[in-house]
């Protein structure tokens, strides 16, 4: 394993190739309020991230990633168009990921913020990343949340089935046990069926929700217990969808053939960014793409994700990144601006420089 210089060396040999593509170096500090990351990521972040307690700032966790903090900066007053680049400690808990997974490491990396054009953002940052690690040989695939939002949107259901399922597109088991249950193939909780039929007019409230805030929940329980099955054929277009893998080139048209009319728009965006990813010289038949890609990662992305990994299956991606709108959205009060960007693990380069 690299030594702390040997990959705070390599992180600033790329913070210099970032910074030389016009990037502004920013530096967020390490301890990041926990209230934001809990808000953005539910009680979820707390088993991954190290929390601690301030007398005056309340609770605190040392930085599980730069993006937030990078946001929050941006969002506070930073110029349009926009682009930064940063080299620091990350710190996540990695004990259910095996001894290879450090809970210290060092991340480079680079973000853009510009309205312009997108898909021609997500190619700079992808080729500016790929080209620091190309000496590597490196697999690198591709994938798109918007693709898999843009399916769940045009499922013929109530709209609280829908946010439902993009809530949990992140959570791959939930996700298909509650398609199960939309579809009519598995029941829904006993308990769930216990409370509708066991209300009584009139009966006495018990607990903190107020009555208004109960009777939503009780009414949106009722919908749900009389809306009608997904059809099964969607069900089977949407499993069809996320088990897609192909090369790159072949997406759209793979893409084409499931008949989810409701995915032509992001299709289009697929098209774009690859001919956006041609230009910039990158290419394409050398990347995959898996429609899945970026389900089990930070929850923040929602078009564009990337990773270039290794082939020892036991190590994490040497690179990786995505599209981040809507995080801009919640960080900014409502005001929004096209995003993504990526990381380079300058440690894991050291160690695959040192082994060639």
């Amino acid at each position: 394993m690299a030594t702390k210089a040997a990959a705070r060396a390599c992180g600033e040999r790329v913070l210099a190739a970032f910074a030389a593509a016009g990037a502004q170096e920013i530096a967020p500090d390490i301890l990041q309020p926990a209230e934001v990351l809990l808000d953005l990521y539910g009680e979820d972040i707390r088993a991954r991230a190290y929390v601690t307690s301030d007398p005056a700032r309340g609770e605190m966790m040392l930085r599980p990633d730069f993006t937030v903090p990078v946001v929050q900066a941006h969002m506070a007053g930073g110029a349009e168009p926009a682009r930064y680049c940063y080299m620091g400690e990350v710190f996540r808990k990695q004990d259910h990921l095996g001894a290879a997974r450090v809970a210290e490491y060092i991340q480079a990396g680079y973000e853009v913020f510009d309205r312009a054009d997108p898909e021609a953002a997500d190619a700079e940052a992808f080729a500016l990343i790929a080209a620091q690690v190309a000496h590597l040989g490196l697999t690198a695939t591709i994938g798109d949340i918007g693709i898999l939002r843009a399916a769940v949107e045009g499922l013929d259901t109530i709209p609280a089935r829908k946010q439902a399922l993009a809530r949990h597109i992140w959570r791959p088991q939930r996700f298909h046990k509650l398609m199960a249950r939309y579809a009519g193939l598995e029941l829904a909780p006993a308990t769930r069926a216990a409370l509708l039929s066991g209300l009584r007019p009139g009966a006495p409230w018990i607990g903190l929700r107020s009555p208004d805030e109960m009777e939503a929940r009780i009414a949106r329980l009722r919908l749900d217990a009389t809306a009608a099955p997904i059809p099964a054929e969607d069900v089977a277009r949407l499993d069809a969808l996320f088990a897609l893998r192909c090369p790159a080139p072949e997406a759209p048209a793979r893409l084409r053939a499931l008949g989810l009319p409701a995915i032509e728009g992001a299709i289009a965006r697929l098209e774009r960014r690859l001919n956006a990813l041609a230009a910039r010289e990158v290419a394409l038949e050398t990347l995959g793409f898996d429609a899945s890609h970026g389900r089990t990662t930070m929850e923040y992305y929602d078009g564009f994700v990337f990773a270039l990994s290794a082939t020892d299956p036991a190590l994490p991606p040497v690179a990786s990144g995505g599209r981040y709108d809507a995080l801009t959205r919640v960080l900014g009060g409502g005001s929004a601006i096209p995003a993504v960007g990526g990381v380079i693990r300058p440690g894991l380069v050291a160690d695959l420089e040192g082994a060639q």
